[in-house]
């Protein structure tokens, strides 16, 4: 495993695998607003295993996906061998001003320590009047999620849990509003700013549910912190959890925030 456990290095094939087709509506929505067309220069910032940037490319854009994790890029390699794509941190893109037409930003936001600095970066990149697009959960804990916590509680305590997952994704409670959403564009510079609300349904199987879960924030920490025996152990109870309490598939309902801008 990583040694940071807020990489995404070592959860990739787990990600593509389960939540990666169920981010391709989103990822077609954040294209379409943002108004990606044939011949069009198109950055895709945090591209993880390139759906946004497969959306922008199926619109007939030429797209450069950009992410920091060496192991999702090489499962990108995989998935989606179309695709342009370069490691580069979102605070220091190794692109000249002005060079996309539209930059994109698929659920990645939240997870910047200083918003308010990487958006800095995304628009300048950004031609004069061109088009940044970002997308953030908008959605709070259902029963799934509140399923899972108990048995995480079990394992790692609240309190040393919440304060490194803030640190992982600081700003996650923030961006779920439409109006802080909004607030933080404008404050960037953007203007003509379109803030929808989309809601989507996907069906999993519990197995897929479980082991998508080491994919995300929560279960990333959690598996530094217990190990492989304990996270094993934690996956068991969480299947005789899971089957007790929910149907097989799962219904999952998530909704979503999207918003676009133009740089002047």
């Amino acid at each position: 495993m990583s040694d940071d456990w807020r990489s995404y290095d070592d959860v990739a094939v787990s990600y593509e695998r389960v939540h990666a087709p169920r981010f391709a509506e989103p990822a077609r929505a954040l294209v379409q607003l943002a108004g990606v067309n044939a011949g069009g220069r198109v950055l895709d910032v945090g591209t993880g295993t390139g759906v946004v940037a497969e959306a922008a490319a199926r619109a007939g854009a030429t797209v450069i996906g950009v992410d920091s994790s060496l192991g999702m890029l090489a499962l990108a390699r995989v998935a989606r061998p179309g695709l342009r794509l370069v490691a580069a941190q979102a605070i220091d893109l190794p692109f000249g001003p002005g060079v996309f037409d539209v930059v994109l930003a698929g659920f990645v936001l939240a997870h910047f320590t200083r918003p308010e600095t990487a958006l800095h970066d995304l628009l300048r990149v950004a031609a004069p009047g061109g088009t940044l697009a970002v997308s953030t959960w908008a959605d709070g804990r259902d029963a799934f999620t509140e399923a899972w916590l108990e048995l995480v509680h079990g394992v790692v305590p609240k309190e040393l849990l919440e304060p490194s997952l803030a640190k992982a994704i600081p700003h996650h409670d923030r961006f779920r509003r439409a109006d802080k959403l909004g607030e933080v564009l404008r404050a960037a510079g953007l203007r003509r700013i379109r803030v929808e609300r989309a809601t989507y349904e996907w069906n999993y199987t519990q197995a897929d549910y479980i082991d998508g879960l080491r994919s995300w924030a929560t279960g990333r920490f959690v598996r530094s912190m217990i190990g492989e025996d304990g996270w094993h152990a934690l996956r068991q109870r969480a299947a005789a959890t899971f089957a007790d309490r929910f149907p097989d598939p799962m219904h999952d309902r998530r909704t979503v925030l999207l918003a676009s801008g133009t740089k002047e």
